[in-house]
């Protein structure tokens, strides 16, 4: 085989380059902390061929409309697999109106402005008001995980992107089809070709999702380490027989899919997620240099001021609109409706739908196909820029952002477990960092969050959210990988505190090593992890609620209360104080009437229940106890 020398007439060099360069990108952006999508733009236009024209999509031809329907059909298919349903519900009929009316009010009036302030014609006005309906989860998602806003906003806010992809890119390729046709008769079936398309996808998307998760939860049908690679060739094949079945309607498949697989729980979904993940990171990058490298800066030029007005009526006027109308009589506050009507980024979709429309009309011989993506584009760049460089800033000027709370633990062992299920009796949020599968499933079975993954890795972190918990628990059987963790949380993502669990007697990493961290020791003290693991796994183990009078003992540390000859038998886990649940550590102070969580070893029971009632402590009711502490 042999490589050309002329770049321009070597598609593999082109994409190779594209693929290297967006990662590069990425990389850069995550370092300086500006939007990666601003610098991906920068990117694209920069080896583009107005300057060093390295990378040179006209030189893949037809492929690059295919290259771009298999990246979207993974990047949507991501973005669903991420849309949790039980934190949609609240705010359902929001998110209805939102990818509806909402979408409608975003036609209208980006299509009236492109008339009025650009003198387009109606026709390719009518075109870039359905280009700018979507917004996008590939950006969406990195600026909520950095501001960190109320969950309930975030929500809708996670699943507007995700799901007006899909109702966008539909609109706007039926509205191409009509306006490369156009009639009343060619409106009238693009209406119905519309709800075909999202009905069609739909339904694949739900029976394709339904046959993915359950083949994946069936074990050893598909051979271990296969499951991803499997799970991407249906995606793809889903998005292009939906496609061939009803025209576009493969976006909508494989976006329904992504939310069936990723809420039918299995015990390869949380690796899946991370695959998915990286691999949309990669086709970001890719597609975002290819895509711009393909846009002329004399295009942009000629937009001049006109554009900028353009962008800024999308963004201070259109879509306040469409949030106003769209969330209307809703739970919503006026702080929350103002917070998503700034935050509007265009995203991937929006890109790719552009490329594809100058293509195409400049196929009919129809003129402006350059000028409409040049706008785009610009569209993108304006809107990324703004919500990623303000979006924090005004979320603090709303008051619309998350207090950190709740507790992140990592390992979902049977001890774990229990930690979490005490703190949850006491109204804090718990969630749980595991790579082993079959614990995940099982803290997923008990209502908790779980985040499937290498807990020291930042993706992980991320996707967990750790920026914005209160305190985060390092407590599997490698007490490195305690402190490791615990580190990371306060140095990296700013967590208020940090407990580390120890092994008694172990010595690999000591209590002083463990406050240089600015971490404090769980559970008061160095204890045989392994025993009370074990324990709780074979049920051996009691959970006690006890309440303590007060006396001579109140002032005492939980690190001094234990003596030595019961450490075996008892093991203090958590300590409620008035509304507050926090863990045992080695500064927890005993007051009259705190209420303290405790494990007793089932066969020293009676010893241990002597000892408490002689240091001043009254055990809570059986049925009070049951219900406090193991409620679901």
């Amino acid at each position: 085989m042999v490589i050309g020398y002329e770049h321009g007439a070597n598609p593999a060099l082109t994409v190779s380059l594209a693929l290297a360069a967006g990662l590069i990108a990425q990389v850069l952006a995550q370092h300086v902390r500006i939007p990666g999508i601003v610098l991906l733009l920068a990117t694209g236009a920069l080896l583009g061929p107005d300057v060093l024209g390295v990378v040179r999509p006209h030189s893949l031809g037809s492929a690059l409309h295919t290259l771009v329907g298999f990246a979207v059909a993974v990047i949507l298919f991501e973005g669903g697999l991420n849309l949790d349903l039980r934190r949609l519900r609240r705010g359902s009929s929001v998110i209805q109106r939102l990818i509806t009316i909402g979408a409608l009010v975003t036609v209208v009036g980006a299509s009236l402005t492109a008339r009025l302030v650009l003198g387009w014609e109606w026709r390719p006005s009518i075109l870039f008001g359905t280009l700018v309906i979507v917004t996008g989860p590939t950006v969406i998602g990195p600026l909520l995980r950095r501001i960190r806003i109320r969950r309930p906003l975030q929500a809708v806010l996670e699943a507007e992107g995700v799901l007006i992809d899909a109702v966008g890119a539909i609109t706007a390729v039926v509205a191409l089809d009509i306006a490369l046709r156009p009639s009343f008769p060619s409106l009238a079936i693009g209406v119905l070709e519309i709800a075909a398309s999202l009905g069609v996808g739909c339904f694949f998307g739900l029976v394709g999702g339904w046959v993915i998760a359950r083949i994946l939860r069936l074990r050893r049908l598909i051979p271990e380490g296969l499951e991803n690679v499997f799970t991407l060739s249906m995606v793809l094949a889903l998005f292009h027989i939906s496609s061939v079945v009803q025209e576009e309607s493969g976006i909508a498949a494989v976006t329904i899919a992504g939310v069936v697989v990723g809420n039918v729980r299995g015990r390869v979904l949380r690796d899946l997620m991370e695959f998915k993940e990286q691999l949309t990171l990669m086709f970001i990058g890719m597609l975002f240099v290819l895509l711009a490298a393909d846009v002329r800066f004399d295009d942009i030029r000629g937009l001049g001021m006109p554009g900028l007005v353009t962008a800024a009526v999308l963004m201070l006027v259109v879509r306040p609109l469409n949030v106003l109308v769209a969330t209307s009589g809703s739970h919503l506050t006026w702080r929350d409706r103002a917070f998503i009507a700034w935050i509007a980024p265009r995203g991937i979709v929006a890109a790719a739908v552009a490329s594809f429309f100058a293509g195409e009309l400049e196929h009919a011989g129809i003129e402006g196909g350059p000028t409409l993506r040049a706008m785009v584009f610009l569209v993108i760049a304006v809107t990324v820029a703004v919500a990623g460089l303000t979006g924090g800033f005004v979320a603090r000027l709303l008051g619309v952002r998350r207090q950190a709370q709740g507790f992140a633990i990592l390992s979902a062992n049977d001890l774990a477990l229990t930690l979490g299920r005490a703190l949850r009796s006491g109204g804090e949020e718990v969630l749980f960092l595991d790579s082993n599968a079959d614990a995940s499933h099982a803290a997923e079975r008990s209502d908790f969050r779980v985040v499937f993954g290498n807990a020291l890795e930042e993706s992980t972190l991320q996707r967990a959210g750790l920026a914005g918990v209160a305190a985060c628990i390092g407590l599997t059987p490698n007490e490195e990988v305690n402190l490791l963790f615990a580190r990371k949380a306060r140095e990296e993502f700013k967590v208020p505190r940090a407990y580390v669990a120890l092994h008694l007697n172990e010595g690999h990493v000591t209590p002083k090593m463990i406050h240089d961290a600015g971490a404090h020791l769980l559970f008061g003290g160095q204890r045989d992890l392994r025993l009370w693991e074990s324990c709780m796994r074979r049920d051996f183990g009691d959970v006690d609620v006890w309440e303590f009078g007060g006396g001579s003992e109140a002032d005492l540390t939980a690190g001094r209360y234990i003596s030595p000859e019961l450490e075996n038998a008892i093991l203090p886990i958590v300590l409620y104080r008035g509304s507050r649940a926090v863990p045992v550590d080695e500064a927890t102070k005993f007051r009259a009437n705190d209420r303290l969580c405790v494990i007793i070893f089932r066969q020293r029971r009676d010893e241990v229940v002597t000892w408490l009632t002689q240091k001043g402590w009254t055990r809570e009711e059986e049925a009070e106890t049951a219900e406090t502490v193991d409620r679901r």
